[in-house]
């Protein structure tokens, strides 16, 4: 039950980090909520399934360009998942380095925000006297 509740709240902050990234990046459309809602969840499979192969694969370049190359493996998987999303566009160079990377830190302040409120609310386990 923990494992859903986790997946629920990375999903609503990877949703709310389109929105913002929406406002912030040139390139970056989101039509709606519930297209960020689903963009949530398809940039999360494409991450879990399609990124780790595009990294090994491209290891060698990764490593000729000491690591920049995974910015454009991020940007790749943010452009495929905007492919399977209606209502989540990128268009440009632009939205296609920069999404991901601000993506990557509106959501880890999203998630260590819910993950504090989380702990913050769960009951004391001491009597109160």
């Amino acid at each position: 039950m923990n494992n859903i509740i986790g997946y629920f709240f990375t999903t609503l902050a990877t949703a709310l980090g389109l929105l913002i990234i929406d406002l912030l990046v040139p390139g970056v459309n989101i039509a709606n909520f519930p297209s960020a809602l689903v963009a949530g969840v398809v940039i999360g499979l494409v991450n879990s399934i399609i990124r780790p192969v595009l990294s090994i694969l491209s290891l060698p370049i990764n490593f000729l360009t000491l690591g920049l190359f995974s910015l454009v493996v991020n940007g790749f998987c943010f452009w495929l998942a905007s492919l399977l999303v209606p209502g989540f566009v990128v268009n440009g160079l632009l939205a296609f380095i920069f999404g991901p990377v601000i993506l990557s830190f509106a959501s880890t302040f999203l998630n260590n925000y819910f993950a504090e409120k989380n702990i913050d609310q769960s009951p004391s386990l001491t009597s109160n006297k």
